[in-house]
């Protein structure tokens, strides 16, 4: 009986859907009493999404305290007031060369440790069943402060840089990829972002959202990890 299933549920969200519309979906379609969640995730990006299912959500603030590890895209010569690719071009291109990997270290090093980060005051959001992205204001906000345990980058690709980033709560990886774009001198913003890891759950043992939609009720909690077996 899933009114009395207490349990985490990993959800592989896909980019272009709210995490809201996850946690709601999982609630009707399953008939939950409690379903909440251990950390947000925006909706341009993708990737694991913890779900509560009823007294799983005591151990909420376990969750979301964890370190958290992404990978993604950034897009070299953009800026943009969002931090991301879906946001309104604010800078020019630097002109020059593409940044040397002398270049691409000593950016790196301002960007490890504890590093004071400013989430962008604007947003891009999706409305559920709009075709694309709006920009919302979301005011001005106060620097916060992260803990960047490891920032690596891969072989650049035209203007397309891949990096991974593992990092304590709260980092906004738009406002980071800004960031590293400045210190680079030539801007950047976020082009794809995907979270891999919360804590000691990982993206490979979660269920995808489009197969979590035709699963059945009673295969439902099969899906999940027990109270008792996630907290051991």
């Amino acid at each position: 009986m899933l009114e009395e299933l207490d349990a985490f549920l990993l959800v592989d969200k896909p980019a272009g859907i709210a995490f809201s519309t996850v946690v709601k979906t999982v609630k009707r379609k399953f008939n939950l009493v409690k379903v909440g969640h251990g950390g947000s995730l925006e909706t341009a990006a993708s990737g694991l999404l913890v779900l509560l299912i009823n007294d799983a959500n005591k151990y909420a603030g376990d969750i979301m305290s964890a370190d958290r590890v992404y990978s993604g895209t950034m897009q070299l010569g953009l800026s943009t007031d969002t931090g991301d690719v879906h946001g309104r071009a604010v800078a020019a291109p630097a002109p020059g060369a593409a940044p040397d990997a002398a270049a691409l270290a000593k950016a790196l090093e301002e960007f490890r440790g504890d590093v004071f980060l400013t989430e962008p005051r604007f947003c891009a959001v999706r409305r559920e069943g709009a075709a694309d992205y709006e920009i919302a204001d979301t005011g001005e906000h106060a620097p916060s402060l992260v803990h960047i345990w490891k920032f690596t980058v891969g072989g650049l690709s035209g203007t397309a840089l891949p990096f991974e980033v593992s990092a304590t709560k709260g980092l906004i990886v738009r406002a980071l990829a800004g960031e590293f774009g400045k210190a680079l001198g030539c801007g950047a913003a976020l082009a794809s972002c995907r979270r891999v890891k919360v804590g000691r759950f990982d993206v490979e043992d979660a269920i995808k959202f489009a197969d979590l939609l035709e699963l059945e009720n009673g295969d439902f909690a099969g899906c999940t990890i027990p109270l008792a077996k996630a907290l051991r």
